[in-house]
């Protein structure tokens, strides 16, 4: 079996100590010893501290993107419900961690567009492929009827991301599942033709 590698590590570690700390909050040394690596390894693998950022945001978006392709490719599902699969997935997720861990997206959003351009144009690009998929499946269940055709199908993925980015950081906030009920029940009825 390969052996995990130093920076495989720190990629881990880093991921778990910005969703306790933020970007800003979370120290190298922090990141080290959680990784359990030696501090060498960090500038070794990342020659700064907003690359590591960028690259754990890429690792966290990877994982994001295989949440939404088994919810949205799953065609054994209307588009409406592989939408709400997708919700099913995320909430038990969030509700595993006691709805206090949000999304690295939204997180890093709030927190680094005014400080990174490095961090902010990836987001920028992260938010464009992540849409791909709503919109798409969003566009099918316009066709079927299941979805208003009121809005254009790429709209309502901005509005339907954006909302619910939003309803993640009040359900923070709260500690509450809540927003997240609040934000689908509206969703949903809003959209419907």
């Amino acid at each position: 079996m390969a052996r995990h590698s130093n920076k495989q590590a720190l990629l881990d570690a880093g991921l778990r100590v910005m969703f306790k700390h933020g970007f800003n909050g979370a120290a190298v040394r922090d990141v080290v010893a959680t990784a359990g690596v030696p501090h060498g390894s960090f500038t070794n693998h990342f020659p700064s501290k907003e690359q590591f950022g960028k690259e754990v945001l890429d690792q966290y978006f990877d994982h994001v993107q295989t949440l939404v392709e088994a919810a949205l490719q799953d065609r054994s599902l209307n588009p409406r419900a592989r939408m709400e699969r997708y919700l099913d997935l995320i909430v038990e997720r969030l509700r595993a961690d006691g709805f206090e861990r949000g999304c690295l997206i939204g997180d890093l959003g709030i927190e680094m567009t005014q400080t990174s351009e490095l961090i902010r144009n990836r987001l920028r690009a992260v938010f464009r492929q992540w849409l791909k998929p709503f919109a798409e499946c969003i566009a099918e269940g316009q066709s079927l009827g299941e979805f208003s055709s009121d809005f254009k199908a790429q709209d309502i993925a901005e509005y339907f991301l954006a909302s619910w980015e939003g309803a993640i950081l009040r359900m923070k906030i709260e500690r509450s599942i809540a927003p997240l009920n609040r934000f689908r029940k509206i969703f949903f009825a809003t959209v419907s033709p």
